[in-house]
């Protein structure tokens, strides 16, 4: 068996079986805690027609709801993320705090490291997979493995989502 295999299978299978738009998601969170690790997992959703974004997706409901949506913040992690489309990584807390406002309740959930993984459909960034973890968690090889083992579940995933709400309506 070569290597996460056996998460890659059941990943499949959870996607095939997925009746629920969440479920794709969190088949990707616990295919990603499997592979790199997670405290926090979500996935935010942009829209760049009318420049906002918003949270589809939460391991953390309480803290980090599903709900509404914000205006994009253009700064250095959208020149990372959305211009050059690489993935974004902050290994501490001070690193986080430039970008993100919430640095302090990252840090309360003990939390201090983030990988934002792009995901993009049809030369279009649709959203991110935002996987956080401890101080300096997210090593060179952690942020491979999200570039090559997580990217394709990631958008498969997005597309099962966006497929099982599509036959619901």
């Amino acid at each position: 068996m070569t290597r996460f295999q056996a998460e890659m299978i059941a990943f499949d299978k959870a996607l095939a079986k997925a009746t629920k738009p969440e479920e794709p998601f969190e088949a990707l969170w616990r295919l990603t805690d499997a592979v790199i690790g997670a405290k926090l997992f979500t996935l935010m959703e942009a829209n760049m027609k009318i420049e906002r974004s918003g949270r589809i997706f939460t391991s953390h409901p309480e803290e980090y709801p599903v709900s509404g949506s914000k205006p994009i913040t253009y700064n250095s992690w959208f020149d990372v993320v959305h211009k050059q489309r690489r993935t974004f990584v902050a290994n501490n807390l001070a690193d986080i705090d430039k970008v993100f406002p919430d640095a302090e309740l990252i840090g309360q959930l003990g939390c201090a490291s983030v990988i934002n993984l792009p995901i993009i459909l049809n030369d279009t960034l649709v959203g991110t997979v935002n996987i956080l973890n401890g101080e300096n968690h997210h090593t060179e090889e952690r942020v491979e493995l999200a570039n090559t083992v997580l990217s394709m579940p990631a958008k498969a995933a997005w597309l099962t989502s966006r497929y099982i709400k599509s036959q619901q309506e």
